[in-house]
């Protein structure tokens, strides 16, 4: 185990991240960098930090709001869902996660949540994976290594229009560009470069590395896109922003999506499932939603329609998606692919122990993932997702 990755363990037992906006004064100890500066409300006439796109970003105007966007991940829509110039951009990852693990009417974050804050900066590396951004070393030596432990490199440099993805993206090229300033011509691993981006990093040198705000951030690019709304609501002695739900209809199609996925009794992957027709690579969007919401604390938030049974029901089958997708091959912990590491702790899967087609229900998912998978087992961009799960997989409340 790397030393980074006890380092994080420490961090996150002793933290107090479930500060009500997103990362409060509130908190007497350690919390999470994403809040360590007052942010203006809405209406207090500053930008949106997602407001400032790049050449291959775009931006409109709805009720005073700048709402930035890629346009390659718009789609056209019905009437009633018209929002930006009959366009609604897509949620992210992360904005996803983050929306799940928000209180409706109180607008921010359980108390106790200790993990969302690492599992956001995952879930970044997911999304540019997905968009083909970023993707492991083409190096035949990375096999001698687990997943999280390969080198990252930067395939695309364009901007995202996602703010927070540009960032990143910025921070992982001038990295590995000995050209660049500041750039070491160092290419990084997986858990190197997550624990970075969370600032849990000893190194003095490497602090620059960190994503600071991204809650708080994630959750103005919601009110940006009409799915939250912004409030102050007094703590004590401080009057901080809350962001509670706007647009009810969004959360119940993610909740639906999430709830689909882990009741599904057979191997075909239902479409209600999966996101909007166009979206790239849907079925492995899915995995990675429901393996980040996992790790991230905020799966439970999806349940209120379950009973206990059902509840307990879908978190293991969470768990069996989380080992099968965190190891590469997919599906190589049970041994449902021929090659592979096999992963000690579960193999469930393949004893076929779950009466609830849990294990035709994820020899789908396995299957519809290679079909989107580009060169098999060989797609550097789907072995880095499961390098990144990998890592999220040995948070402490999952162990």
């Amino acid at each position: 185990m790397s030393s980074a990755g006890l380092s994080r363990r420490r961090v996150a037992n002793n933290s107090t991240s479930s500060d009500p906006s997103f990362g409060s004064a509130s908190s007497s100890k350690h919390y999470d960098e994403d809040d360590a500066r007052p942010k203006p409300s809405a209406g207090s006439g500053q930008a949106s930090p997602r407001g400032m796109t790049g050449s291959h970003g775009g931006s409109a105007f709805e009720g005073g709001n700048r709402i930035a966007f890629d346009p390659r991940d718009l789609e056209d829509v019905g009437a009633e869902e018209k929002r930006v110039g009959g366009k609604v951009p897509r949620l992210t990852i992360m904005e996803e996660v983050l929306l799940l693990g928000i209180k409706d009417k109180q607008g921010y974050l359980s108390f106790w949540n200790d993990n969302i804050s690492y599992a956001l900066r995952g879930c970044i590396f997911m999304e540019l994976a997905l968009r083909r951004r970023i993707a492991l070393s083409k190096d035949p030596n990375r096999r001698r290594l687990p997943p999280s432990e390969r080198l990252v490199e930067v395939l695309d440099d364009r901007q995202t229009g996602e703010t927070i993805l540009d960032e990143a993206l910025k921070m992982m090229k001038g990295q590995q560009d000995p050209v660049a300033q500041g750039g070491g011509g160092e290419k990084l691993s997986v858990n190197n470069w997550i624990d970075l981006l969370s600032g849990e990093t000893w190194n003095v040198l490497k602090i620059g590395f960190q994503l600071k705000q991204v809650r708080e951030r994630l959750a103005k690019g919601l009110v940006d896109k009409g799915i939250l709304r912004t409030e102050k609501r007094n703590f004590l002695l401080f009057d901080m922003p809350t962001h509670p739900l706007a647009d009810l209809r969004a959360k119940e199609n993610l909740i639906t999506r999430v709830i689909s996925t882990l009741t599904s009794t057979t191997s075909a992957v239902p479409a209600s499932a999966l996101d909007k027709e166009g979206t790239q690579c849907r079925v492995m969007r899915a995995v990675c939603l429901i393996c980040s919401a996992y790790t991230a604390s905020v799966l439970d938030n999806a349940f209120g329609r379950l009973g206990y049974e059902e509840r307990e029901a879908a978190f293991g089958r969470a768990d069996d998606i989380l080992v099968e997708f965190s190891c590469w091959p997919f599906g190589s912990a049970s041994g449902i692919t021929d090659s592979g590491p096999k992963r000690k702790y579960s193999n469930r899967i393949a004893m076929g122990s779950s009466g609830d087609g849990s294990r035709e229900s994820i020899l789908g998912f396995i299957s519809e993932v290679k079909k989107e998978s580009v060169g098999g087992d060989e797609d550097l961009g789907f072995e880095l997702i499961a390098g990144v799960l990998e890592v999220l997989s040995k948070l402490d409340s999952l162990i």
